[in-house]
């Protein structure tokens, strides 16, 4: 079919595959946002789940539910070794200058702004030349002995609470997203808990949420012990057959075009119903379809061109950010699961690759700050990409 129209192209069609499904993460986050507005205390919200169930866009989405909700809302993606001051820092000056366009007191933003602006500047070295000082971009004097100790968590606290109070002056509230957020340092993890308790325990108007791998509840909880109690974690998995159906349905009924039952059976045993497989299989049936409606065959053409584009794109891309001794960790994962979705025994491990088990350590830990592998409990070890086992064992 024609390949202009193909609505599983990236950024095409309505509603992407991956908030198929997601109808009670969007309900739930309704009723924060309702919730909040009126006052009431609420927790902030984790997304958890592996690579490829779409965290990432449903996060874009919840982030869009709450600007129409008038909300003030910054959205950021932590990285390994980066302080979250930066980046935090223009997130919040993106809210505050959707708060601002309603609120009736110039001044009142412009002190709000002062603050953010003696926090984010907290973020250069003490010792940086002024040519290489970081400017955050915010036309207000800094202020003055508020959210500038150079403290992350005093800081922190101090800053969300004058955000949050701006947000009550117009009766709405702010939205801080968090993507990947296991890549934050752990004193900005720290913080951010002492934050949202400070927030839980005065009922203001800011929340957090975040998303992130598996393994973000134990993060959080290592950081502080109250944290299980400060946020409503949620966990995203692969689709069900009737929600993975309509992932493929919906945008090829969009172009009133059809596909065949057999074709949907193929297309789910292929994806494992993980929506970033489904887009790309799909993708692929639909360019490989002669004629409407795409078919098994279809299906089965067009499946190795899908493989090889996720091959390079998305297991291939993570694959060569490993060093050889992390390769063979990763090898030895996928052998004792037979390349299935399980997770492994560290001990197992050692003992296939007849090694001692601390001397694996360094690759193990390695492998967890890159992402590519999270401990699932304790001397469990799982890939954090769907499939990827089996294109371990796939490999020439």
């Amino acid at each position: 079919m024609d390949p202009i129209r193909n609505p599983f192209a990236p950024g095409a069609g309505q509603r992407p595959p991956e908030l198929a499904g997601r109808e009670r993460e969007l309900k739930a986050f309704e009723v924060v946002l309702e919730r909040v507005a009126r006052g009431r205390p609420e927790r902030s919200l984790v997304l958890t789940g592996l690579r490829g169930v779409g965290k990432t866009v449903l996060l874009g989405e919840l982030r869009s539910m709450a600007v129409r909700h008038r909300w003030g809302a910054g959205k950021i993606e932590a990285r390994p070794e980066a302080e979250l001051r930066r980046p935090l820092s223009a997130a919040l000056h993106r809210a505050i200058r959707d708060l601002a366009v309603r609120h009736r007191a110039p001044d009142r933003v412009e002190e709000v702004l002062g603050v953010l602006k003696a926090f984010a500047l907290k973020a250069n070295k003490p010792d940086a030349k002024l040519r290489d000082r970081w400017q955050p971009g915010i036309d207000v004097p800094a202020a003055q002995g508020r959210a500038d100790s150079g403290d992350i968590e005093i800081d922190l606290v101090e800053l969300f609470t004058d955000v949050a109070e701006l947000a009550a002056d117009v009766g709405t509230g702010v939205a801080l997203l968090i993507d990947e957020i296991q890549d934050l340092q752990p004193d900005d993890v720290s913080a951010l808990c002492a934050a949202c308790h400070e927030l839980s325990q005065s009922g203001a108007p800011l929340v957090v949420v975040g998303a992130g791998l598996p393994h973000v509840p134990a993060v959080l909880s290592a950081s502080k012990s109250y944290s299980e109690r400060l946020f409503r974690y949620s966990r995203i998995d692969r689709l069900s057959r009737e929600d993975a159906d309509y992932a493929v349905m919906a945008p090829i009924e969009r172009e009133d075009a059809g596909i065949e039952p057999e074709a949907l059976d193929a297309l789910f045993d292929a994806s494992g119903g993980y929506p970033y497989f489904i887009q790309a299989y799909g993708k692929a049936a639909w360019d490989a379809a002669p004629a409407d409606p795409i078919t098994v065959k279809d299906v089965q053409v067009a499946a190795p061109e899908a493989e090889s584009e996720l091959a390079v794109g998305f297991f291939g891309s993570r694959y060569e950010r490993a060093t050889p001794a992390e390769r063979e960790y990763l090898l030895a994962m996928a052998e004792l699961t037979q390349g299935r979705d399980e997770a492994a025994g560290t001990a197992d491990v050692a003992v296939y690759l007849g090694r001692k088990p601390s001397s694996l350590s360094p690759a193990r830990d390695s492998l967890m700050k890159k992402g590519l592998v999270y401990s699932a409990e304790r001397g469990q070890i799982a890939f954090t990409v769907p499939h990827f086992g089996h294109y371990l064992l796939g490999r020439d």
